[in-house]
């Protein structure tokens, strides 16, 4: 049987607000900073493209960034042309030799 009891809490206040400063700090470490890096890291990546580098998107298709606008660039397959968003590219390839 459950026991509830009756007295009342005389936490200190301040122990309170140091213990949600804590979990903000966290919070803004282990998931807000790293979240912005990776977005900066999309941005420049998005903004480097240049005709002829060798791509990967997001899904694993590899090719040659043939075209660019600003929303989206041509890939060259193997079988032919397709068009995906420039922030579907998830990285560049080293050239083939």
């Amino acid at each position: 049987m459950l026991f509830l009891s009756t007295a009342p809490a005389t936490g200190s206040p301040i122990g309170s607000f140091v213990f949600l400063a804590v979990m903000l700090a966290v919070f803004y470490f282990l998931i807000l900073r790293p979240q912005r890096a990776r977005m900066r890291a999309q941005q420049n990546l998005s903004a480097s493209l240049a005709v002829g580098d060798r791509v990967q998107t997001i899904g694993g298709i590899q090719g040659i960034v043939r075209s660019l606008d600003d929303d989206s660039a041509v890939i060259e397959v193997e079988q032919g042309r397709i068009r995906v968003a420039r922030r579907a590219i998830s990285s560049k390839l080293e050239p083939k030799e």
